[in-house]
This record gives structure tokens, C-alpha cells and sequence, in this order.
């Protein structure tokens, strides 16, 4: 009697398995959910409408402190947190930002000295996610919820987030805020055209992603009066990259190697 090879038998025990796992994907999600599954964040990207979006090969933001007031500053983080329906919590161990202040020895330690300047010693720094070409959180995100666009932004994939906060820990900046809880009823003005979160789920700032595929620049941009740029890095004729050849600009932390792509003049 012919005898069966045990090799041959797992060989075609695994490619059962592919073919009917495959398939179940399919028939359970339906072929946009298999490409999600297989390619996430992906969709995100390319659902971009191609006319009216701006595009840019290198997104940077550019911040001019001296412009810039703690007023305007905080007009631009309430645009920035009602359109995208980030909730006031009310307690600092648990709120949850995407742009805030912070004083220079906190926003940039290890640059302060003895001898600055009062003026910057005392101000309050606009910060947020640097968007960095090396990302850290990239790097340790298990589910890939969090990945960089080609044009060097840095997305959250809510519905693939697990909660792990690895990204968390791995940002030297302190970008993101995690939902402790559900807290979409503390939203008062809740936007329609912005999902909200729900419990167990990382946000951050996304340099306004949404804006950008309607051809709309960052709303803390637009709110900051002249005071904040958004362009293109890498086109040496966009606004952002002349102003940086006249003044000088620093950066967040740049000593740690994830190249920080928000630049703040002083």
C-alpha cells in the first residue's frame, strides 16, 4: 500500500490553513478589511482626494516665539482641541493633549543656562508631536497603529490600537495622551466631521491630516495669525525654508536622534 509522506501532509495542512484563513478574512471583512488588516494605515493615506489635498515631500511646522503670545498660544490649542474633539478630563495626571505650554527648561532641558534671558527663561513654549523622521514610537508599536506617512507624518490608527502605551514610553517628548476612559461625554462641542476616541485608545497631534486633504492648512496655523508656518522641508522656494535661512531655529531635544521636524525660532 502506498504510503504518505509526513512532510507532504503538514505542507497541506498548512496550506489549507492559509487558504480557508485567507478566506475567512474575506467573506467576515470584506476585501477593504483584508487590505487593513494586511497594510494598516494605509488606507488612510490614499483616501486623500488627489486635486484639492495639499501635499509636500517633507511637512515641518516652524514656530516664531517672539510672534506668538500665551493668549494666542491658547487660542490655537482650544481650535486645535474642538475640532478635534480632544476632551477636557480636568485632571493633569490623566488629560489629554495635542498641543500645549511648556516652560524652556521643560521643553527644552539640557539648552537652559544661568545666564538667559529673562524673557525666554519666563516664557511658555508652544509644543507638540514633532513628527520626527526617526520615530521612536514607530519603532515599538506592536500593532502598527501608529506609522509615518511618506510626506513624514506621524498617524494613529485608533481602531488598531491595543492600548499597550509602548509608544507612550518611547516618546522623548511627551506627545501623547492616553483615554483612561470613555470620555466622549465630556466633549461640549462635539465636531461631527472628527471621530471621537474611546476608552483604552492613544491620541496625539497629526498636523492636522484631514485639514490638509481638503486643501486647509493646520487650524493652529491658520489661528496663530502669522505666527506658525507649515511647508514643505525639502522645497527650498516654500516660505518655511526661507524664513529658516534668515533666522536661526532650534529644536526639541535633537541630541536624542529622532530628528524633529518642529522648528521654534527665538
Amino acid at each position: 500500500m502506498k504510503t504518505v509522506d509526513e512532510k507532504t501532509v503538514t505542507m497541506n495542512r498548512r496550506k489549507f490553513l492559509e487558504i480557508t484563513g485567507v478566506s475567512t478574512i474575506v467573506g467576515l471583512l470584506g476585501g477593504w478589511g483584508l487590505v487593513e488588516l494586511l497594510a494598516p494605515g494605509e488606507l488612510e493615506a490614499t483616501y486623500l482626494p488627489k486635486k484639492e489635498a495639499l501635499v509636500a515631500k517633507r511637512w515641518a511646522m516652524l514656530i516664531d516665539m517672539k510672534k506668538i503670545t500665551e493668549q494666542s498660544a491658547k487660542k490655537c490649542i482650544t481650535v486645535c482641541h474642538r475640532i478635534h474633539n480632544v476632551p477636557d478630563v480636568g485632571d493633569p495626571k490623566r488629560e489629554i493633549k495635542w498641543i500645549w505650554l511648556e516652560h524652556f527648561a521643560n521643553a527644552f532641558p539640557g539648552d537652559e543656562h544661568e545666564h538667559m534671558p529673562e524673557r525666554i527663561e519666563e516664557e511658555r513654549f508652544f509644543v507638540m508631536c514633532n513628527h520626527c523622521d526617526n520615530p521612536p514610537c514607530v519603532r515599538v508599536c506592536p500593532t502598527k497603529a501608529t506609522w509615518q506617512r511618506g510626506d513624514g507624518i506621524i498617524m494613529m490608527d485608533q481602531h488598531r490600537c491595543i492600548g499597550c502605551r509602548y509608544c507612550m514610553a518611547a516618546c522623548p517628548f511627551g506627545a501623547r495622551g492616553f483615554n483612561w476612559g470613555d470620555y466622549r461625554f465630556l466633549i461640549k462641542d462635539r465636531n461631527p466631521e472628527y471621530p471621537t476616541r474611546e476608552k483604552g485608545v492613544v491620541e496625539k497631534c497629526n498636523f492636522c491630516a484631514e485639514r490638509l486633504a481638503k486643501g486647509r492648512i493646520p487650524a493652529c496655523v491658520e489661528e496663530s495669525e502669522g505666527a506658525m508656518v507649515f511647508g514643505d522641508l525639502m522645497d527650498s522656494q516654500s516660505e518655511l525654508r526661507k524664513i529658516m535661512r534668515e533666522q536661526y531655529t532650534i529644536r526639541r531635544k535633537p541630541y536624542l536622534g529622532t530628528n524633529p521636524q518642529v522648528y521654534y525660532m527665538v
